[in-house]
């Protein structure tokens, strides 16, 4: 990887002085026409905009030459002011942060090759916010040599450190981690270091730590007040007492793990997500730091909902002046009058929105960077001017797309079968109204939280080809609270397949689905699902698009070349999926490879040559098995260099274009009645 020295052309600079960069960065499709592919998948023109603590710059992430992104400084007094301060020849910028007002720090993510970088994806790098003193602090792959031109290699830490956190104490220091495992690939230890950016001199913070801690909480000024431990399948939380030393908080398990110390400002403030007092939901809780009593009352929640925050610092008066946190979309709590009375105006500008504000200097500048999404619009960028009260569009992340023609997403709650509540993201296609063909997009994990109400890309290019999508948090979705969670234990193919076919059958009598249109989608445990959804209920689906999927449960554990730990195999998997020999019989019937016979509709199915995740076997034993079973439909295609997803735009064009031409073929594009659609397709590949 080579570092290059870039300037931003005068024509984006110009677009950024004039307030509305890159509106013309492709031509609009012509009237009636779908738009391109490549404009859901391809990367952001700009993303993750940040302003200096001090508030006077901004830095973002543009695509650059060659499609790389690139790292940019802006200046807010002087918006043609723009310098292009760091960028690489052969890879994008991944992720960057302000370390104070001078210095920025980043990472490299891969853009041509499919696999991920090394360990924790791409080294780390540091530059003042003029391009200069750019210098290497992590390598980004073993052996690699300091690129500065200066004896400081000696002290480049190698690719198996990565960045842990900013601290917000204007210091030159960030905090970097070093994960170490085992032989079989159990986590057993983290270490922490504070790293001087100028320097490359680092000293350890983590003396004193019980053994086997793998993560730490750190408060705003990074400094550890909280640390997790594991050993087997015990899970316990430490906090650090008014002496300084590490006390045990609570304890658990991998399945049924103990309170989290979250959020600390570094004085009297000690937030613990989890949950107290009967709720179902994780909330946060103050801990009195003396103590360590935790509240009963919690001080944020959400009902519904597990809250997922961060604080709102001010490094100046240090005080916390609110809350962000997500929900089903992004949302902030202040706690500070004049940031309430901002987002209060902010949001009247920008209606139908989520506007997320960043501040430098919060509370002696009146300028703040706005952060705007919604269902329909990709992220934009705004300037506001607090003193005014105007709001100055900056950029956007997908200029391109245009909100009048995607489709409104709504989170819904609706009864499964045996009167569980489910969530169910619906996106429903601008145009005419009526049953319309429908795809169901299940997605992975499955113990995450799947979906967002912000804008999309898979969800809105089938939506703007004429479907309905229908997403369901099956029980086992995290995100939702524990009784959905805990619902899911045990349950693949089984319940939690159940819930996928309960929220297709409500949304039929909506009205919205014509329920003899209808395929079914997803990738990992979502491409999983889709195949035991169509053996499972084959008269609901006709057709299905799997990729990167699981076919055999047993292959989970078996492969010992996947990036499962063995712990994991052992005590967690053992619990959330099942015991290979006391449910032997139940892997059986719900795995699809076992089942392979069964499934006789059309079936797109694609996998990531370098995936460990789901390694390629998943794909090639399912292929034989529904194959040999007499289904020669099958549209097969691997993409050698790609792992547990997508990441090149050619492999996403050809992938979605592949599923489009199956969805018309079996499905048809228009609102019912219409005319017959074509049969499904005869040939594979």
């Amino acid at each position: 990887m080579r570092l290059q020295t870039l300037r931003l052309t005068m024509a984006l600079a110009a677009a950024l002085a004039a307030a509305s960069p890159w509106a013309t960065a492709q031509t609009a499709p012509a009237t009636g026409a779908k738009p391109a592919i490549a404009d859901f998948f391809k990367d952001p023109q700009m993303r993750s905009p940040r302003l200096s603590p001090d508030g006077k710059y901004m830095a973002t992430v543009v695509r650059g030459k060659g499609d790389n992104g690139v790292l940019a400084v802006i200046e807010i007094d002087n918006p043609r002011n723009v310098k292009v301060v760091a960028g690489f020849g052969d890879a994008s910028i991944g992720s960057f942060q302000w370390v104070n007002d001078e210095r920025l720090v980043y990472t490299a993510t891969d853009t041509e090759k499919g696999n991920e970088r090394d360990l924790h994806g791409g080294g780390l790098w540091s530059v003042k916010r003029d391009g200069s003193d750019e210098r290497m602090l992590i390598q980004s792959k073993w052996g690699q040599q300091s690129e500065t031109g200066t004896r400081m290699a000696v002290r480049t830490l190698e690719p198996d450190w990565y960045l842990y956190a900013v601290p917000q104490d204007g210091s030159s220091e960030v905090v970097v981690a070093n994960s170490r495992g085992d032989t079989k690939g159990n986590l057993v230890g983290v270490r922490l270091a504070r790293l001087n950016v100028e320097t490359s001199l680092r000293r350890f913070i983590d003396e004193g730590a019980p053994n086997n801690t793998v993560s730490w909480g750190l408060d705003v000024n990074g400094q550890p007040w909280s640390l997790m431990t594991m050993r087997e399948n015990d899970i316990a939380t430490y906090v650090k007492d008014a002496d300084g030393k590490w006390a045990l908080l609570e304890q658990g398990t991998q399945t049924e793990p103990p309170a989290s110390p979250a959020l600390s400002d570094g004085q009297d403030l000690r937030l613990i997500a989890g949950r107290r007092g009967g709720d179902d939901a994780l909330a946060l809780y103050r801990m009195d730091p003396a103590s360590r009593k935790i509240d009963t009352q919690a001080l944020i929640s959400a009902k519904g909902f597990d809250i997922d925050a961060s604080l709102v610092y001010d490094r100046a008066s240090k005080r916390v002046l609110g809350i962000d946190f997500d929900t089903d979309a992004p949302g902030s709590v202040w706690f500070d009058p004049k940031l309430k009375a901002w987002q209060a105006s902010v949001d009247k500008l920008l209606p139908g929105r989520a506007n997320l504000l960043q501040c430098g200097a919060c509370l002696t500048n009146s300028r703040l960077l706005v952060v705007s999404v919604s269902d329909v619009q990709p992220a934009e960028f705004y300037l506001y001017d607090g003193a005014a009260n105007k709001l100055m569009l900056l950029g956007g992340s997908r200029p391109w797309i245009k909100a009048s023609e995607m489709g409104h997403r709504d989170l819904v709650r609706i009864k499964a079968r045996d009167g569980m509540e489910i969530p169910v993201m619906v996106t429903l296609p601008r145009g005419k109204t009526g049953p319309r063909p429908a795809v169901v997009l299940v997605h992975g994990g499955p113990w995450v939280k799947g979906t967002s109400w912000t804008w999309t890309p898979a969800a809105q290019f089938l939506a703007s080809r004429g479907y309905v999508v229908i997403e369901p948090e099956f029980r086992g979705s995290e995100g939702y609270g524990y009784k959905l969670f805990r619902a899911g234990w045990k349950q693949w193919g089984l319940t939690m397949q159940d819930d996928v076919s309960d929220s297709l059958k409500w949304a039929v009598g909506k009205g919205w689905v014509d329920p003899q249109r209808v395929c079914i989608a997803g990738a990992s445990y979502g491409g999983y699902a889709t195949l035991m959804g169509m053996i499972k209920d084959p008269a609901q689906y006709k057709c299905g698009i799997s990729w990167v999927g699981v076919t055999d449960i047993d292959l989970l554990f078996d492969i010992h070349w996947s990036d499962s730990s063995d712990s994991s195999k052992k005590y967690g998997m053992k619990s959330l999926v099942g015991d290979q020999v006391a449910d032997a019989e139940q892997f059986r019937r719900t795995s699809p490879v076992k089942r392979a016979a069964e499934l006789k509709q059309p079936l797109l199915l694609a996998y990531g040559g370098s995936d460990v995740r789901v390694p390629l076997k998943h794909g090639t034993a399912f292929r034989s098995a529904v194959e040999a079973g007499g289904n020669k439909n099958v549209d097969w295609v691997v993409y050698p260099d790609e792992g547990h997803g997508w990441r090149q735009l050619a492999n996403n064009e050809d992938f979605w274009g592949r599923a489009e031409r199956l969805l018309a073929k079996t499905i048809g594009t228009e609102p019912s009645p219409a005319a017959a659609a074509p049969a499904p397709a005869t040939g594979g590949q």
